[in-house]
């Protein structure tokens, strides 16, 4: 089957209006025939798939009476789908947009040099982690905790993981000894589970592919592959074939560089003697 090439940034945009749409009750046929649109013209912009101008997405708003904050929100993801990449800042929801994007990947591979991975996150290293770092009053961290949480439901086994984890992540003491303690054992839990695997970077390689930073590779069935960066107060989508193929490269890499599955785990065990 090939790959549709809606963007992440026109799948959370469709997504919005289908929303505005269902609120009316009404069918799309019913919908297109009010506006004077053609049904398939309705579709594609629900699919995020282009084709419409920014007056026509205004118009369709304004038929279905969506609030003011709710147009803007969804003009701004309009405008977004003419560029390279999708950024968003905490109150647009990042997190939120990054799980649904999740839960549509069948291939998940992350990266993370400086912490254990948020899916593999247990929730007392989660609150140490996020005690440790600078909070802005207009963040609220238990709605983060709480939205990173609902990643331990992408955990099945229609979907594969692989994580790639610096040893220096592994050996950070986040909320102390007992914290860590129980994050190892989760760790090697995790990894029993035939859908995931867990390679571990050595720190005795020294330099490696990853250096630049920690990120998501999102492989998909029906769209074109995406990575996701998590910066400090901001997140970005890259779906670009040039910034595909980089990444596409550092994990060929670090997949040379890490230890085996079995290595990787013998080496967590060690860390609980």
């Amino acid at each position: 089957m090939p790959r549709r090439k809606s963007s992440v940034v026109g799948r959370e945009f469709g997504d919005g209006v289908r929303h505005a749409i269902e609120q009316t009750q009404s069918t799309h046929r019913k919908i297109a025939e009010e506006l004077g649109w053609d049904e398939a013209k309705l579709s594609d912009l629900v699919r995020g798939k282009g084709g419409v101008t920014e007056a026509d997405v205004t118009l369709l708003l304004g038929f279905c009476r969506v609030k003011t904050p709710e147009v803007q929100r969804l003009l701004a993801l309009f405008r977004e789908t003419r560029e390279r990449g999708f950024l968003q800042f905490p109150g647009d929801e990042q997190i939120s947009t990054l799980l649904k994007q999740e839960l549509l990947a069948n291939e998940i591979t992350v990266w993370s040099s400086l912490l254990v991975p948020g899916h593999l996150q247990t929730t007392d290293y989660m609150r140490a982690a996020v005690d440790g770092v600078a909070q802005p009053e207009s963040v609220d961290y238990e709605m983060v905790i709480a939205a990173k949480l609902e990643r331990h439901k992408l955990f099945h086994w229609s979907r594969t993981f692989v994580f790639y984890i610096h040893e220096y992540a592994l050996r950070l003491p986040v909320g102390g000894p007992d914290v860590m303690k129980d994050q190892y054992i989760h760790l090697l839990g995790m990894a029993q589970r035939s859908y995931i695997t867990l390679r571990v970077v050595p720190a005795s390689i020294g330099s490696h592919a990853g250096v630049s930073g920690s990120f998501i590779h999102l492989g998909y069935e029906k769209f074109e592959p995406a990575v996701f960066l998590e910066g400090e107060n901001s997140g970005l989508f890259l779906e670009d074939p040039t910034s595909i193929a980089v990444y596409t490269a550092v994990l060929k890499r670090l997949d040379d560089q890490a230890l085996d599955p079995e290595q990787s785990k013998e080496l967590i065990t060690g860390f609980l003697i």
